[in-house]
């Protein structure tokens, strides 16, 4: 048969959308001190944005600021970021940031670290309260921002997102902008080696929570599907070696690392969904570390997706490596120990707050409520 008479049958695909990554991604280790030009090629004065220990603990702040020395560009360090920073903390880093005259911003550290770098960027050049932050209304450009990821889950490294607590609306809020996607994102995973097992299982379900999410939001595109997928599957490959509590050696802190950040990458042009709408109070509220409040709700979230997406939840459990939800659940259980309990009164308020969540919209099956406070109640009283 003559090739162009023969029948192909190709798949549908959606080509109207757009994907935007503006980040330079440089991946392996010593990445850092085998490209200090990037440095110089960014800012003349930096202002490193850390937290009180990790940074040092890792390494990574060390080869950074060897980096700065051998490049010839002053450096001042604000290094009191907390888990779960609020505007406080990114206006005590601007504040730093204009007294060093800075022209560059590096985060160095977990999410918190990360996005603390992002709103301080945005606010060492613009004079604005909170509200407006948070509304995404500065008219000067960020300073730029190079970020040295210590943790394997937010992805913050490749995102336009800064999240912060927000007590005004007992919750967290985002700063939403492309001006803060990093310019550079150094990616070594032995600044991740010396995590905590616990630490490590929250910042994996994290970054399983985004590539999940992202999978299946009403905003996904068939190139942030396939990134997906790809996040996905490598975190299947790893959770169960977590779960156990074995050492874990580079070739899994890498994997863990590199699907964290596709997860982010994923996130960037998609968004998540009702899964972190709801964690967000967890988080507030209750003091549960952010990944792991996601973990918490996982199980139940995909129950409340399969009856109407029934094709789109097996895909995710099969490219994990589960067949049902019930091992998804029973793997997270292993990683996420005995689990919290809240209170009825809890659960209603804890609802109403998701229910007015920006990312509420792009979940695949809309909810009530009363569907959140079905799924609360399915994670947390049963």
């Amino acid at each position: 048969m003559d090739r162009n008479s023969r029948s192909y049958s190709l798949k549908v695909i959606d080509m109207t959308m757009c994907f935007y990554l503006p980040t330079k991604i440089i991946i392996g280790k010593d990445c850092i001190r085998e490209n200090t030009p990037l440095f110089s090629a960014i800012g003349t004065r930096a202002l490193i944005v850390t937290g009180k220990r990790s940074a040092r603990t890792s390494g990574a702040e060390h080869d950074v600021r060897r980096a700065l020395e051998e490049r010839s560009i002053p450096t001042a360090i604000y290094d009191r970021v907390e888990s779960d920073p609020s505007t406080t903390v990114a206006r005590a880093a601007a504040e730093m940031a204009r007294e060093h005259r800075a022209d560059l911003v590096i985060g160095i550290g977990g999410g918190s670290p990360l996005d603390a770098a992002k709103a301080a960027a945005v606010l060492a050049t613009n004079s604005i309260d909170d509200e407006t932050l948070f509304a995404n209304d500065f008219a000067q450009k960020p300073l730029p921002i190079i970020a040295v990821p210590t943790t394997a889950g937010t992805g913050s490294e490749v995102t336009p997102y800064a999240m912060m607590t927000n007590d005004k609306v007992q919750s967290k809020s985002f700063v939403i902008s492309d001006d803060i996607i990093p310019r550079v994102a150094f990616i070594d995973a032995t600044y991740t080696a010396t995590l905590p097992l616990p630490v490590t299982r929250n910042t994996a379900l994290d970054a399983l929570s985004h590539a999940m999410e992202g999978y299946l939001s009403k905003r996904a595109t068939e190139m942030s599907s396939f990134i997906a997928l790809e996040s996905m599957k490598g975190l299947g490959r790893c959770l169960p070696m977590l779960s156990h509590g074995a050492s874990l050696d580079l070739a899994v802190r890498e994997q863990l690392l590199y699907s964290s950040l596709l997860a982010g990458i994923v996130i960037s042009q998609t968004g998540t969904t009702v899964l972190h709408a709801m964690g967000y109070s967890l988080t507030y509220f209750k003091k549960i570390e952010h990944g792991r409040a996601n973990g918490l709700l996982m199980a139940d979230y995909l129950h409340y997706l399969l009856p109407e997406h029934q094709e789109k939840v097996m895909t995710v459990l099969g490219t994990l490596g589960f067949s049902s939800i019930a091992d998804l659940k029973a793997l997270i259980g292993e990683l996420v120990g005995s689990k919290e309990r809240l209170s009825e009164k809890e659960i209603a308020a804890f609802s109403v707050i998701a229910m007015k969540a920006r990312n509420m919209p792009f979940t695949l099956r809309a909810p009530s409520q009363a569907d959140l406070e079905g799924m609360f109640r399915s994670s947390f009283l049963t």
